[in-house]
């Protein structure tokens, strides 16, 4: 195959198919719940308690018995015998008898005998006495005893990406440490002689390597942690030597994909292990593959950026998104608009093609080169084209991913 183009191209269904079988979710940890941010749960989160735990006062005011304040009003105040005072983590230990009260702050529990809290505005306190202008049902103001959360109730489900509100519910019910799925590592591997490590500036012809940076926070991003990012020589042995030292969940290969003289990459990976797919029916980043190396799974990505961001996006990412116990579906918000003017496309081949939107409508990028980063950008998002599709005619709604 080697200059020559590709023979064969896959289908992008049949790749992922292939992840998707292929791949499952690493194994359980326990980590404290401080570090649980973003990590995903292993199990349903069953509370064995209720929260709250106790009848609380749900404003300031005054507890009482909801029903003796019928009939109040500002022509008929009623008299209530104010006995004491309840703070949050300091209640009133006795029972409330008839015609009696307590303040009580917002959180504070609610004295025994009490049922109700009244508003602070709609009473008089003087030298002891309450004056209650406004009647209160039994009930008000309370806040009941599991209202939250109840005792057995499954509050968070398996496969959930932990959110900072989250973790403040698991905390509320005594949490201390959560079983989450261990974050996927990633080798990062650039190769190219023509390449300047990333924070240099571009020189004669060599230039800037971007990818490694791009590749990184994409795999921070989907759940994953760059365990190395190494930039290689376009020389056999020492990208051998790198794929057969790494100990990563996943390892991505950006540059040498192709089949030119120094697309080392894919035969190294046949050598070592298993080249599954080489050349996409996707444009961008046709020369992507797909391999497996000791049952980890292994992308080799074009060199050219969008071309990279492509591959990743289609077949890395959501491989490493299943490996930490994620989805495999695109972790892009969407909307749906019409075309300002048509795309174009070719039958057996999925487009990835980069789009503005302009005044409520969805603007194909003029741009199409796949070595043009900042047309990614430039671009609000992405529209793909299936590969059975021609493209779309102006006015066509269509699906956009964005890219925030």
């Amino acid at each position: 195959m080697r200059m020559r183009g590709f023979r064969d191209r896959a289908d992008v269904a049949e790749v992922l198919g292939l992840l998707a079988a292929r791949l499952e979710s690493l194994p359980e940890e326990s980590i404290p719940l401080q570090e649980a941010a973003g990590r995903v749960l292993v199990a349903d989160v069953v509370s064995d308690l209720a929260v709250p735990g106790f009848e609380r006062a749900a404003m300031d005011g005054y507890a009482l018995r909801g029903s003796e304040t019928f009939g109040a009003g500002a022509y008929n105040p009623l008299e209530f015998e104010v006995v004491g005072e309840a703070l949050p983590g300091q209640p009133f230990t006795d029972a409330l008898r008839a015609a009696q009260a307590v303040r009580i702050m917002t959180g504070a529990p609610l004295p025994a005998g009490a049922d109700a809290v009244l508003q602070a505005e709609a009473a008089q306190e003087t030298s002891g006495r309450l004056h209650v202008t406004d009647a209160v049902a039994p009930g008000r103001n309370v806040g009941h005893c599991g209202e939250d959360i109840k005792a057995g109730e499954v509050i968070l489900q398996a496969g959930r990406a932990l959110r900072p509100q989250d973790l403040g519910v698991l905390a509320s019910v005594g949490t201390a440490a959560v079983q989450v799925v261990r974050r996927p590592s990633v080798a990062v591997f650039v190769t190219g002689n023509e390449l300047l490590p990333a924070g240099s500036r571009p020189e004669g012809y060599r230039i800037v390597d971007s990818n490694s940076i791009m590749l990184q926070a994409l795999v921070g991003r989907d759940g994953g942690v760059t365990k190395v990012s190494q930039a290689l020589a376009d020389v056999r042995a020492e990208v051998r030597a790198a794929l057969a030292s790494s100990d990563a969940d996943m390892l991505l290969i950006s540059g040498g994909s192709s089949v030119g003289k120094e697309d080392l990459a894919p035969g190294v990976l046949a050598e070592l292990g298993e080249l599954s797919f080489h050349g996409m029916a996707l444009r961008p980043a046709s020369p992507a593959g797909v391999g497996f190396l000791m049952h980890r799974p292994v992308f080799l990505l074009p060199g050219n950026p969008v071309s990279c961001l492509c591959a990743y996006d289609f077949f890395a990412g959501p491989a490493l998104r299943k490996l930490g116990g994620r989805s495999m579906d695109w972790p892009y918000r969407s909307c749906t608009l019409p075309l300002s003017r048509k795309i174009v496309s070719e039958v057996g081949r999925v487009d990835y093609v980069r789009v503005q939107i302009r005044d409520d409508q969805v603007e194909p990028l003029a741009t199409s080169g796949a070595a043009i980063l900042s047309s990614t950008t430039r671009a609000d998002g992405f529209v793909i084209v299936p590969r059975d599709s021609e493209g779309y005619p102006p006015a066509e709604k269509v699906k956009v991913f964005l890219y925030d």
